[in-house]
């Protein structure tokens, strides 16, 4: 339950800047990318994007790897799914208990 915890603080603390939520978006229309590529965009250095890439990592949400003098990235959904779920169930659980409210209000 911890590690689960642990794993939903880090992907949200990814998804908390909109560089890396932009980086994203392009891998999901992309699917592969240089990070030569991904820095296009946006005003900053390779060593800038380099920095988000390595937090995305480190969430699982993003993998990287080498090929030849280029560095290839990859979305990786499944840290998304787990957040997906945990919002679902909170809005779930709200959605209900405001419902609840709503009804016991109109008598």
């Amino acid at each position: 339950m911890v590690d689960q915890a642990l794993d939903l603080d880090a992907t949200f603390q990814a998804l908390a800047h909109p560089v890396r939520r932009a980086i994203l978006s392009r891998l999901t229309e992309e699917r592969d990318a240089t990070v030569t590529a991904l820095a296009e965009p946006f005003e900053m250095s390779l060593a800038g994007i380099s920095k988000h890439l390595r937090v995305l990592q480190s969430a699982g949400l993003v993998q990287v790897e080498p090929h030849g003098r280029e560095r290839h990235v990859r979305l990786d959904p499944g840290p998304l799914a787990a957040a997906e779920d945990w919002i679902e169930q909170h809005r779930r659980f709200w959605t209900e208990r405001l419902d609840a409210r709503d009804d016991l209000l109109r008598g």
